[in-house]
């Protein structure tokens, strides 16, 4: 039997990251959602638990979602990676998209949390984590 999929969410906002969590539990039971409320949180539970997907928010203190994101890519880089943000200047969605990161627009509603659902199930191989344990 197959371990199933982790997600993680990195938001700095508890409102957020519990809106998120509830749909995404809602939606897909079966995944284990996980959550960290900064880029080195986020680090730190990657190492230790290996997700195979995450939901990022951009502005937060320290590093930002794009520039964890970049730094996974290189250490990742079949990791399957959104974004979800207010900050929706043309420059982020440009950097997101450059780095293979799906950008979604806050605020978190069932339907977007759907969407990147739908999105991250649909994008390319599963991470050589999860492989390994299929």
């Amino acid at each position: 039997m197959s371990e199933p999929l982790t997600l993680l969410v990195v938001d700095d906002s508890k409102v957020s990251r519990i809106m998120s969590t509830g749909y995404l539990r809602k939606h897909r039971p079966a995944l284990r959602v996980l959550e960290a409320s900064h880029a080195d949180e986020a680090c730190a539970l990657i190492e230790r638990e290996r997700p195979d997907w995450l939901l990022l928010d951009h502005n937060m203190p320290g590093r930002s979602g794009l520039d964890l994101a970049e730094q996974l890519r290189a250490e990742r880089p079949t990791l399957r990676i959104a974004l979800l943000t207010a900050n929706v200047q043309d420059a982020t969605q440009a950097r997101a998209q450059a780095l293979g990161v799906h950008f979604f627009r806050k605020p978190i509603t069932e339907n977007v949390v759907l969407e990147v659902l739908r999105t991250l199930e649909a994008a390319g191989p599963l991470s050589a984590n999860h492989e390994a344990h299929a």
